[in-house]
């Protein structure tokens, strides 16, 4: 199902060109945060590329897959074989019990290769926040990244509330899941992403 949606471009940039807007707002709420810490990842030995982040909408899948599909051929077999060894490990360590911290396949010599179109948690992650739980009719706080806290942790709390970019985002993820009558549930790194989906029909 995966790989007939990204064969209609032509149904999915539309809903591609709104998550780009809705992630510029984020990046610029975020760096307003940032500046006001004086919080940078640079120098980070926390490289927060080796957690194991997981992705759960279409619409994230679609942005990194577009991403992935502008790289020339060389890089994309260079990735794809990263994506594959990750997988690997990742079954490997898991299955002993161990932590998972395994580098993610699109970061090269401490860049991301698709940094503008990455996804949402890499965009956010590091500074604290907080966030409306409709569940729970009131708010969730979430705390900084390690490096946050050994270089800001002083600093009193600027308010950074994720809520109505997570329910912009969730609003667009239902609409486009609707066009494609898409209702499966999606759970995926981003190693899964550019690897496993190219054996699915």
């Amino acid at each position: 199902m995966l790989n007939k949606i990204l064969l209609q471009p032509d149904i999915y940039q539309p809903f591609l060109t709104q998550l780009g807007n809705i992630f510029s707002e984020m990046d610029a709420s975020y760096q307003a945060a940032a500046d006001y810490y004086g919080f940078s990842c640079d120098g980070c030995q926390d490289n927060c590329c080796l957690t194991r982040f997981s992705h759960y909408t279409l619409l994230e899948y679609l942005y990194v897959r577009q991403g992935y599909a502008e790289l020339n051929q060389k890089i994309q077999m260079q990735v794809r074989q990263k994506s594959k060894e990750v997988i690997y490990q990742t079954a490997l360590l898991l299955a002993q019990k161990k932590v998972v911290r395994l580098m993610c396949p699109l970061n090269d010599k401490g860049l991301c290769r698709l940094y503008m179109l990455r996804p949402m948690i890499c965009r956010l992650h590091g500074i604290p926040h907080e966030f409306q739980n409709p569940a729970l009719n009131k708010k969730k706080y979430g705390p900084g990244c390690r490096t946050f806290t050994d270089k800001c942790a002083h600093k009193k709390y600027f308010i950074f509330d994720r809520t109505r970019f997570y329910l912009s985002i969730s609003v667009l993820e239902k609409k486009i899941r609707e066009a494609f009558n898409f209702n499966q549930k999606l759970k995926m790194t981003i190693a899964e992403m550019l690897y496993v989906p190219d054996q699915q029909s």
